[in-house]
């Protein structure tokens, strides 16, 4: 990309977070924001923690005041996808608003799930991830609200659909604006490489609609490709060739990728009018691939049967992809070409440690710090940060690593964390040493009545989703690059003591229960601490005595929200207090 249009890129996205911050802590006017800000949950426990953290965003005045923020839960049962999760949201806001609900602007940010590739956003949500920005400490839901600013003011009536875990970037020419005010679906597009085009959704557009290469074009899109083989691309007609003016990319040849979209009013109450038609839904919808697809004059209905995207097939999906796609067939897709624009997605731990401490494109686009809202280290900008520190209390004999993170936290005198690590929310006590490459992270739990702590730790890239038929095959299973079998030889323990939480046909490091239950929280970080300590060294370290143990899923089933937002909220006093000191 040529330095004029990242200069373009960077002063765009710095306009945007002034706006957004002029509007924090105020009562906003009508039409100048969102009238209502949904944010999905997956069920009534993580709506419960979303609820309590955007009431005391609200309280300390870190957001726009004066409009709806909503949660809405997923119902119990089968999971239903994000796309389930937006006929459901739509459900809600029409059984709130009613009629009124065709006067106004929406968003809906997609934030349900485990977070199992990032687990430090498992407990209070991927929404609320910290992002070294602002002040107050700007979390994703802030920085998601601050990259859309200006959307609300170009919209007709209708729902903005976006994702928790991902950054759009843009510019655009001054006299222009990103308008959404067409009938049916209206999607942002970004040019991308032919390799990250298989991983998301490729619009096909028109051909006969010659491109400008300005900074933002608007045309309209033929069909809709999800996670399509370059194959594919290629003989769908979506590959465009770089033109001299076209700046984005390096590559000669690229694809126009997906991120967030608009759906008219008129169009969300034909979606509403087919969760009536469904019923209770028992399979997982996708809302870009089974709605996209559906969309545009050359869409057919063979995407249908095509599962081979679909984590879990239920034999009513193809039945219901079918009924969408009758529903929404004929129905515009309107594409607004961001040609000077850049998609960040911060979903897994190693993408968080990337962009957080090494990658210089984004440090300078949004102002990163390598130290925010912590005390510690100086909170300058950096355009070539080695750590990321935020939301913490560190002495200032702590040292941390390159490519490093550490948030919510307390470390003691000495404490240091190795390289390429995330340390998140815990309480370390004087002179431990974190090594290099492990994400370790301490939970609240509620423990046979009592409150208790874990701290789980794993290596940063363990693969917590991947599972086994059962106990029997857990050499499979890797823990810092070690079989599980192993691990539980350092630790003194038999492979038939290992138990599995939740259903015993699928076993995975989520599910193993290999975290000692602890009575504070700097014993949990110590005990668990030993056990890496040993495995990596060789050694062994025994457990005391009836030590009881747990897994991250039920960490999760029983987690003590009100106490771990108290730590947080003890942080932010202390911060705050010693700060004004200063």
């Amino acid at each position: 990309m040529s330095q004029e249009y990242i200069t373009k890129l960077k002063t765009a996205t710095r306009d945007k977070l002034r706006k957004f911050n002029s509007l924090r802590e105020r009562e906003v006017q009508p039409g100048e924001f969102w009238d209502v800000v949904v944010v999905t949950a997956v069920d009534w426990s993580q709506r419960e923690a979303y609820e309590l953290q955007i009431t005391q965003k609200v309280d300390r005045k870190e957001l726009p005041l004066g409009i709806h923020y909503k949660v809405f839960s997923d119902p119990p049962g089968s999971k239903i996808g994000n796309g389930g999760s937006t006929l459901y949201a739509l459900q809600q806001l029409n059984d709130i608003y009613g009629k009124t609900l065709s006067r106004l602007r929406v968003i809906l940010i997609h934030a349900g799930g485990l977070s199992q590739r990032l687990p430090s956003a498992s407990a209070l949500g991927k929404i609320f991830t910290a992002v070294p920005l602002g002040d107050p400490l700007y979390q994703m839901l802030e920085l998601k609200l601050a990259m859309y600013v200006e959307f609300p003011s170009q919209m007709k009536p209708g729902v903005l659909v976006t994702c928790a875990d991902d950054i759009e970037l843009y510019s655009i020419a001054e006299e222009e604006n990103v308008r959404f005010d067409k009938p049916g679906f209206t999607a942002l597009a970004h040019p991308s490489s032919l390799s990250i085009g298989t991983t998301h959704g490729v619009f096909v557009l028109d051909s006969h609609e010659k491109p400008t290469y300005s900074e933002m074009e608007n045309t309209s899109c033929l069909c809709f490709l999800h996670k399509p083989s370059v194959d594919k691309m290629r003989d769908s007609g979506a590959v465009c060739r770089r033109q001299s003016g076209c700046f984005s990319l390096p590559d000669a040849e690229f694809v126009y990728t997906d991120s967030t979209y608009y759906i008219d009013f008129d169009t969300a109450k034909s979606l509403l009018n087919l969760l009536r038609e469904l019923g209770p839904l028992d399979c997982e919808i996708d809302a870009y691939g089974d709605f996209l697809q559906a969309l545009g004059s050359k869409a057919t209905i063979d995407y249908t049967n095509n599962t081979a995207n679909v984590t879990k097939e239920e034999s009513s999906l193809v039945q219901i992809r079918q009924k969408i796609f009758h529903l929404l067939k004929g129905t515009p897709l309107n594409v607004i070409l961001l040609n000077n624009s850049k998609f960040y997605h911060i979903g897994t731990t190693s993408e968080y440690l990337f962009h957080l401490t090494e990658d210089v494109a984004l440090h300078r686009e949004l102002g990163l710090l390598s130290s925010a809202f912590s005390v510690h280290m100086n909170e300058n900008s950096d355009d070539s940060p080695g750590y990321c520190v935020m939301y913490s209390v560190l002495d200032s004999s702590c040292t941390v690593g390159a490519r490093s993170v550490v948030e919510y936290s307390r470390l003691g005198a000495g404490v240091s964390v190795g390289r390429g690590s995330i340390v998140s929310g815990c309480r370390v006590s004087a002179a431990l040493s974190v090594p290099d490459g492990v994400f370790m992270h301490s939970l609240c739990v509620n423990h046979k009545h009592q409150t208790r702590f874990v701290t789980v730790v794993f290596g940063i890239n363990d693969n917590l989703k991947h599972s086994v038929e059962a106990p029997a095959y857990m050499e499979e299973l890797k823990l810092f690059g070690f079989s599980l079998a192993e691990c539980l030889s350092h630790w003194g323990l038999k492979n038939e003591v290992l138990r599995f939480s939740g259903d015993a046909s699928s076993c995975s490091l989520w599910k193993a229960c290999l975290f000692p239950v602890c009575s504070d929280p700097q014993s949990s970080f110590s005990v668990s601490l030993e056990m890496l300590q040993a495995v990596l060294s060789g050694s062994t370290f025994t457990l005391p005595k009836d030590t009881e143990l747990m897994s991250m899923q039920e960490c999760l089933q029983c987690k003590n929200l009100e106490e771990m937002l108290k730590f947080r909220k003890g942080l932010y006093e202390d911060i705050t207090r010693r700060k004004s000191n200063n």
